[in-house]
Formats: structure tokens, C-alpha cells, sequence
């Protein structure tokens, strides 16, 4: 049997907090989310959204970067002799 400690304040009472709706945010759940659990060396490096999120548009900047077409890549250039 667990020793929990009750630590609800006594001004706080169930029944102030009215009736709970089972499920009630499910459906929004159910169509995705946007929230990543992110690696705790990951966390570590990236403490704030904003870090998290600039790190990644750089790697998406460089990747779309990276990723055109070139001549040689596409097959245009000249084959050699």
C-alpha cells in the first residue's frame, strides 16, 4: 500500500473544479500533434523551443540547399572521352 502524502491544499476542493468530461480532448489527440519527445543529450544541447527550432530550420536550409539539381547530378553534362 503506498504512503502517498496528500499535498491538495485544503482551500482546494473537488467539487469546486466541476464535472470532468472523460475523453474530452481525444479526438484533437487522435489527429496528431506536434509535440517530440527529444533525447535528453538532444534537451541538454537545445534547452528552449526557440533553440530547438532554429537548429532545425538550419538543417532544413542546408538540406534544401544541398539537395538541387546540378549538371553532373542530373545527367546533362557532357560524358567524358
Amino acid at each position: 500500500m503506498s504512503t502517498v502524502e496528500d499535498d491538495l491544499r485544503p482551500e482546494y476542493r473537488r467539487e469546486d473544479l466541476g464535472k470532468g468530461v472523460r475523453g474530452k480532448h481525444y479526438a484533437r489527440y487522435a489527429k496528431g500533434t506536434n509535440l517530440v519527445l527529444l533525447d535528453d543529450r538532444v534537451a541538454k544541447a537545445f534547452p528552449t523551443a526557440e533553440a530547438v527550432n532554429e537548429a532545425l530550420l538550419g538543417l532544413l536550409a542546408l538540406a534544401t540547399k544541398s539537395t538541387r539539381t546540378t549538371p553532373r547530378s542530373s545527367g546533362r553534362a557532357k560524358a567524358r572521352r
